[in-house]
C-alpha cells in the first residue's frame, strides 16, 4: 500500500464535471492498494498519517499534526501508483490490486481515519476523477508499507 500524501490549502475531486469530495486545510491522500495488501498494512499507515507533523507551528517549524490544526482528508484511489515503467514506456498496473480486492480496503482505510477523528471526504473509485489542489508549502510526503 502506497500514500503520497499532499499538505494543502484545499483540494477538491469532481467526477463529470460535479464535486464529489472537498476539503479546506488538510491533506489531499492519494492511495494505491496491491495485490495482497492487509488491513494490518492500512492499520500502520492510517496511524502514521493521522499523526504525521507537517503543519507549521509558532516557530515555522513543521511540529504539528493534522489534529492539532483542525485539518480534514480528502483520499482518492490511485491504482496508477503501482506502474511499473521498468520495461518498455506503457506501464504496467500488473501489481495493483483488482476493485474486488482494493475497494473494501480503500473503505477500510477511509473509515479508520474517520475513526480517528477526522472528517474525510472521498473520491469515486474506478471513476475518471479530476483533482484540484493548492499545495502548501509544498509538502508532499510519501509512505509505503
Amino acid at each position: 500500500m502506497k500514500l503520497v500524501i499532499q499538505r494543502v490549502a484545499n483540494a477538491n475531486v469532481k467526477v463529470d464535471n460535479e464535486i464529489v469530495g472537498k476539503i479546506e486545510k488538510g491533506f489531499l491522500v492519494l492511495i494505491g492498494i496491491k495485490q495482497g495488501d492487509t488491513k494490518d498494512q492500512a492499520d500502520y499507515l492510517v496511524r502514521k498519517l493521522c499523526n504525521l507533523r507537517v503543519f507549521t507551528d509558532s516557530n515555522d517549524k513543521m511540529n504539528l499534526s493534522l489534529k492539532d490544526v483542525n485539518g480534514k482528508l480528502l483520499i482518492v484511489s490511485q491504482f496508477t501508483l503501482y506502474g511499473n515503467c521498468n520495461d518498455g514506456n506503457r506501464p504496467s498496473f500488473i501489481e495493483a490490486a483488482r476493485p474486488e480486492e482494493a475497494i473494501p480496503l480503500y473503505e477500510y482505510f477511509c473509515n479508520e481515519c474517520e475513526k480517528c477523528g477526522f472528517e474525510v471526504q472521498k473520491g469515486k473509485f474506478g471513476a475518471d476523477m479530476k483533482v484540484e489542489l493548492l499545495n502548501d508549502g509544498p509538502v508532499t510526503i510519501i509512505m509505503e508499507k
